[in-house]
């Protein structure tokens, strides 16, 4: 039986057809203008690629920011649900996973699994872009610099500066304050992923700080974020090798549970 997940995020979508062998395809696209197009022509190509038609896939589950826009979908997982699923599926050399990190474009979350692997609680930020990989990228834009080089240089920082503002607008003034003080952007970049951090090591307090912690999402691929994590938790955290497509394996996940309890899509 195959089953697919699509998560359609703020800034990307992405897809996972498993099978009863596991995954045998998984693929990620930036979304264009309209998320739920860029899903279906990530979906068909998905398809196309793993060299199977519509019809051998018996649901598809869509999870996500955008999980109401497609209508190509057979159920909708909510994604709480959909990341500790695909959290839970992976193979984590630390044992059992308790707390799952996701950062994507839009949102934070923090889920807390018990021992069975159901979600026990969980805290979000979508209220305001600080805390989130959109956060990281208005900052980066504001130092003139690309995503991937304003990744790279805050790993390169020596220094330890503070960053006090915890809005995004406020975020970017404190910037240019900053870089007229002559603050190295190095430094700047650095002290703009310790605030991340800060926040979501609050949340994580919030609902109980449990090992083994999984971080998931697109600011899982972000190194700086993912060392200054740690640091801030002074917990190692477990990375899976498809940070962003942990979500959709748990839709995927999902719609494979409903089928054999023979539930109707």
């Amino acid at each position: 039986m195959i089953t697919a997940g699509v998560d359609i995020g703020s800034t990307t979508s992405k897809v996972v057809l498993l099978n009863d062998d596991g995954i045998m395809a998984r693929e990620v696209i930036v979304n264009g203008a309209l998320p739920a197009d860029s899903a279906w022509d990530l979906f068909q190509n998905t398809l196309i690629n793993a060299g199977i038609q519509r019809k051998a896939v018996a649901a598809v589950a869509m999870t996500g920011y955008g999980r109401r826009l497609a209508n190509f979908g057979d159920m909708i997982i909510t994604e709480i649900k959909s990341c500790g699923l695909g959290a839970v599926a992976q193979t984590c050399p630390a044992g059992q996973i308790y707390t799952v990190i996701d950062v994507g474009g839009q949102d934070t979350k923090v889920i807390s699994l018990n021992d069975d692997g159901d979600v026990e609680d969980f805290a979000m930020n979508d209220k305001c872009a600080a805390g989130t990989g959109r956060f990281l990228e208005m900052l980066a834009h504001k130092l003139g610099l690309t995503y991937p080089a304003f990744v790279e240089v805050a790993l390169q920082s020596t220094a330890m500066i503070q960053m006090n503002s915890t809005c995004a607008v406020f975020a970017e003034s404190e910037v240019v304050s900053l870089l007229a003080r002559g603050i190295d952007k190095a430094d700047i970049a650095a002290a703009a992923h310790e605030a991340i951090a800060q926040r979501i090591g609050t949340m994580v307090r919030r609902i109980g700080s449990k090992e083994v912690f999984c971080f998931t999402g697109g600011g899982a691929i972000n190194r700086a974020l993912a060392k200054t994590l740690e640091e801030a938790l002074n917990k190692k955290v477990f990375i899976p090798p498809s940070p962003q497509t942990v979500v959709a394996q748990g839709a995927a996940i999902a719609a494979r549970q409903k089928l054999e309890q023979g539930e109707k899509t």
